[in-house]
């Protein structure tokens, strides 16, 4: 017999073997449970509130006109919006401007959440209880004929003693509201708990949706939440322990996002207001803590607002359009992908920030992708096969986004979107 069909000599017992794997099933079911991945879906680029008595049927598409119209009146053209946020003139600005003017025409707001807490506040019961089935009923016909954001839920009041009668009823009304007008609850349906602190506001969250669906008779687990990180105690609790990682595991698979709130938390922690921003390290700590609690176990991240608004005049406009920018750009360097609008003048920003960094990036990642499938090191940078799947995973953000089309992606890496799929880990291997 040749050497090499010699058959491979083992040292470890069978028996070991077998062993250490009836050892570490536990281990193994565990970690399947709680780091199922990434859900593969497209996650929006930011999340828009709108306090809930003034949502009507043309909130969507008024936003995204009175952002054409900033861009109209305060940087006409591609050269000026350039210069409006401090970049150079050129084709890839000119590419960026006329993607965001699509984008803001085609699908001004990506993700509506209707607000009734901090910027609804406290109403006679009659109001809220009108306003929320109110709110039910536009999200249910906009998502019928086609015409709402992929995403679009609620904020309710927070779980806390002195609002969660209110909160709670709120939510009910909402839901059943949804199922009365008919097609079930909407596929891109959100619901935001705010101010958590204990991981047992997220247990107590859990019953309700648990009770709401046995109620309805809705598959178990059809509702799903995010958790709105702006206590301090849902960052670091009294015992030490990072308490967001207790609350995703409380969740019990339901948690869908955790969002930072920029101003509840950082006056928690004495920040003063002139420095509160999503850029003060309070901030940066708290959102480190949130992006590793929230690794490989599929919820998603948001950073928070900017409560600088773009109005008044032209030199205004354009000193608050440089710092949302800034400010989106960074959250997205550091792997927020999502974040918070508060006003229809930081579309623009926001998309222009969000297209400049996918661009901005099509040619290099494509040639690593690239170069990673065909086993060679493509310059100076080696692949490892996670950062493959991120890399993957960029370009379909891009996609998903309107910053980047089909053909060009296929161009840069080589590969369609299903086969960017299978290598990100959101579609079948292959």
């Amino acid at each position: 017999m040749a050497q090499h069909d010699t058959p491979a000599r083992t040292t470890l017992p069978a028996a070991l073997r077998a062993d250490v794997d009836a050892s570490l099933a536990a281990v193994d079911a565990d970690l399947a449970r709680r780091y199922p991945g990434d859900p593969g879906t497209r996650q929006p680029v930011h999340t828009v509130y709108v306090p809930a008595d003034v949502l009507d049927a043309g909130t969507v598409r008024s936003w995204g006109d009175r952002a054409l119209a900033a861009m109209d009146a305060h940087a006409p053209g591609p050269a000026a919006f350039a210069a409006a946020l401090g970049l150079p003139a050129g084709p890839a600005a000119e590419e960026v401007h006329g993607r965001v003017r699509a984008k803001l025409a085609r699908e001004p707001v990506e993700d509506l959440r209707v607000d009734f807490e901090d910027g609804y506040g406290m109403r006679p019961d009659a109001e809220e209880d009108a306003a929320a089935v109110r709110a039910a009923r536009l999200l249910a016909e906009a998502a019928a004929e086609g015409s709402g954001p992929f995403c679009a839920g609620i904020r309710i009041k927070c779980l806390e003693a002195a609002s969660r009668s209110r909160g709670v009823r709120t939510l009910d009304l909402f839901l059943t509201a949804l199922l009365d007008a008919g097609g079930g609850l909407p596929e891109g349906l959100r619901v935001t708990l705010p101010k958590v602190a204990y991981p047992e506001q997220v247990a107590a969250m859990v019953r309700l949706c648990a009770g709401f669906e046995e109620a309805a008779g809705l598959p178990a687990g059809r509702i799903g939440f995010e958790i709105q990180v702006e206590t301090t105690q849902a960052v670091l609790g009294a015992d030490g322990r990072a308490t967001v990682a207790r609350m995703i595991d409380a969740a019990r698979g339901r948690c869908t996002g955790l969002h930072y709130g920029t101003f509840d938390y950082s006056a928690a922690c004495g920040v003063g207001p002139a420095q509160q921003s999503p850029d003060h390290p309070a901030a940066d700590h708290a959102k480190a803590v949130m992006q590793v609690a929230a690794a490989g176990t599929g919820v998603r991240l948001s950073d928070g607002s900017v409560n600088v608004l773009p109005t008044g005049t032209t030199a205004e406009v354009h000193a608050a359009w440089r710092l949302h920018h800034a400010l989106v750009r960074r959250a997205l360097h550091r792997a927020y992908h999502q974040g918070w609008d508060m006003h229809p003048g930081h579309l623009p920003t926001r998309y222009a920030a969000v297209y400049g960094f996918y661009r901005e990036g099509l040619a290099g990642n494509g040639r690593r992708l690239a170069a990673y499938l065909a086993r060679t090191s493509g310059g100076a940078v080696l692949d490892e096969p996670a950062t493959a799947r991120a890399l993957a995973g960029h370009l379909l953000r891009g996609l998903d986004c309107g910053a980047l089309d089909a053909a060009e992606v296929e161009r840069a890496s080589g590969l369609d979107r299903a086969r960017l799929e299978a290598l990100s880990g959101r579609g079948p291997a292959g």
